[in-house]
């Protein structure tokens, strides 16, 4: 009898790898708890020094940080063409940072949060642990979506 496997092993990224890679993005899904529950919140993000931050308004995003700070944010590519896909999660503690601080101003300048009116907080995410992994896709051809006709829409 033989051994068939059904996918690759994933291949495990060491830290150098996955902030080069969150250095190539700048979308990722921000974990938080909310009223004893966990969700997830699409966040632009930028890398500064060995945190990440990124702006957010006054709402449930800044309330659930405020409640508890630790957070986890998670941000990955899928290559159809190549057949790879890669995903890095850094799980730490958010901290609203000084936005007056000049540092911050400049990278302020490189954050458009998807809905940039009110986004007046400045959060730093100070990463606890940063993992990732990469993979080789099995059917690629799965991975190339079209766009519909309301995709297309909203994009023009």
């Amino acid at each position: 009898m033989t051994d068939k496997k059904i996918a690759p092993d994933a291949e495990i990224l060491d830290s150098d790898e996955c902030w080069s890679l969150l250095e190539q993005t700048s979308i990722g899904r921000l974990g938080v708890v909310v009223d004893g529950q966990p969700d997830v919140f699409p966040v632009s993000f930028k890398r500064d020094g060995e945190g990440l931050v990124f702006r957010t308004g006054s709402g449930t995003k800044l309330q659930a940080i405020e409640a508890n700070s630790m957070v986890a944010l998670e941000a990955d590519s899928v290559s159809a063409e190549f057949g790879l896909a890669w995903s890095v999660v850094v799980k730490g503690e958010a901290v609203q940072d000084d936005a007056a601080s000049p540092a911050l101003n400049e990278t302020r300048r490189g954050l458009f949060p998807w809905q940039g009116v009110g986004q007046d907080h400045l959060i730093r995410i100070i990463p606890q642990s940063v993992t990732g992994r990469r993979f080789t896709l099995s059917a690629t051809g799965t991975w190339q979506t079209p766009l519909n006709e309301a995709t297309r829409a909203g994009l023009e």
